[in-house]
């Protein structure tokens, strides 16, 4: 069994975050230091020039009063600039920071580098798939979306199994070349070649450094976010499926496999201390009924509670055709993306797809935006004006308590 190499490198970036995070510190305790030092020179400065003013500190400052006492009588030309009130401007100690900034996001479906897929990409390119998406697609500051394959040469197909999907590594930098910086790895058919399939697949992810998570050599590892950095703001992506062909898929103690969400306890504990870790939190997760263009009772519930816990996206993959959108306490639930690149089937609603444009700000507000496509054997195109905006709006009917407006904007029912 081979150990995966994911978890060196979670550590290794763990670290970083924790010296950041140090440095982060140390920086804003000497701010505060040379702001309370400057605090107490200048009233120090302050008191040494009042006192200065005092009665019987000068004579030519004095005026008799008629009891005999002095009494101060500051003159127009002792008035000194230094000891005017400060400004709101000049209190400000420290420069303004990033606090207006906000990252874009892209998000995307089901992506399949083998079967017909892989057919396709051995004639025209391994970049064939993604070629009319990637302006889109490399537009954005982050781009993820799910790895539906095992990316191996090895490994034992799993049994009693209608649909196996293996792919070559060499499929993979297109793939980082089209823009994405994540793939979800959560899904039903990571382990289709067993262990050895998936740690290949995570080592392959790896070796292009393109972020993953959702699998692992143990439930430790699976559950484990993947964080990436972008203008100030750290995004943590939490990935689990609810669609596991069998139990020991699962990924528990001193078990390899893939996070899993039958339970929702240990997803909603991955989603709670990626909060504390990251300004945004994003969950893909794989569930729901296939061909189905509306969410189960299982995907509702689910994506209720890991918005509870801290998700401020939500963004759902497998059944391979688009689903609406749902407004919940400020935040976004995408039930399902469809199909992104995937095999080309009989029913058209499989090939309707489509990159969800996330833009949030460090608080973790977002606002979407979604750009309806059309996959033709399997590359997906900007959709025809006419028939996007007819997609936009079956998309708005199936939505919950959110509208999608003709443009693709998503605004929240009020």
């Amino acid at each position: 069994m081979t150990y995966s190499r994911s978890r060196t490198q979670s550590k290794q970036k763990s670290q970083k975050r924790y010296k950041k995070k140090l440095l982060f510190m140390i920086n804003g305790i000497l701010l505060t230091a040379i702001v309370i030092a400057g605090a107490l020179i200048w009233t120090a400065n302050n008191n040494q020039e009042a006192g200065e003013n005092k009665p019987g500190m000068s004579e030519a400052h004095s005026t008799p009063s008629p009891s005999g006492n002095s009494s101060a009588a500051p003159s127009p030309e002792s008035t000194d600039d230094s000891l005017a009130t400060p400004t709101s401007e000049e209190k400000a100690s420290t420069p303004p920071g990033h606090e207006g900034d906000k990252i874009s996001l892209a998000l995307v479906g089901d992506i399949l580098p083998a079967a017909r897929v892989l057919e396709l990409m051995n004639q025209n390119g391994y970049d064939y798939p993604y070629r009319k998406a990637k302006e889109i697609l490399s537009a954005a500051d982050i781009t993820a979306g799910n790895l539906e394959s095992s990316i191996t040469t090895r490994g034992t197909a799993a049994e009693n199994k209608q649909y196996l999907f293996r792919a070559p590594p060499e499929t993979l930098p297109a793939i980082k070349e089209a823009g994405f910086d994540y793939l979800s790895l959560a899904n039903n058919h990571s382990m289709d070649y067993g262990w050895e399939g998936l740690s290949d697949t995570m080592d392959s992810l790896d070796d292009i450094e393109l972020q993953h998570s959702g699998s692992g050599n143990d439930d430790v590892e699976a559950f484990t976010p993947a964080y990436i950095e972008r203008k100030g703001i750290t995004v943590a992506f939490v990935s689990v499926t609810r669609v596991v062909p069998e139990p020991s898929w699962k990924a528990d103690r001193n078990h390899a496999g893939v996070a899993e969400a039958y339970s929702p306890n240990r997803a909603v504990g991955a989603i709670k201390e990626a909060k504390k870790n990251a300004d945004l939190v994003v969950v893909m997760v794989h569930w729901g009924e296939e061909r189905s263009e509306k969410p189960i009772a299982h995907q509702t519930d689910l994506g209720h509670r890991f918005v509870d816990a801290g998700a401020d996206l939500v963004v759902g993959s497998h059944p391979h055709v688009l689903q609406g959108i749902e407004a919940y306490k400020g935040k976004w639930i995408a039930y399902s993306l469809g199909n992104f690149v995937f095999s080309t089937t009989t029913s058209s609603k499989t090939s309707e797809t489509g990159v969800l444009n996330a833009e949030c700000d460090k608080a973790g507000a977002c606002s979407l935006t979604f750009h309806p496509m059309f996959a033709t054997n399997s590359q997906p195109a900007p959709m025809d004006p006419v028939k996007g905006k007819e997609l936009l709006k079956r998309l708005s009917t199936l939505s919950i308590g959110a509208a999608v407006e003709e443009d693709g904007s998503i605004v929240a029912d009020h």
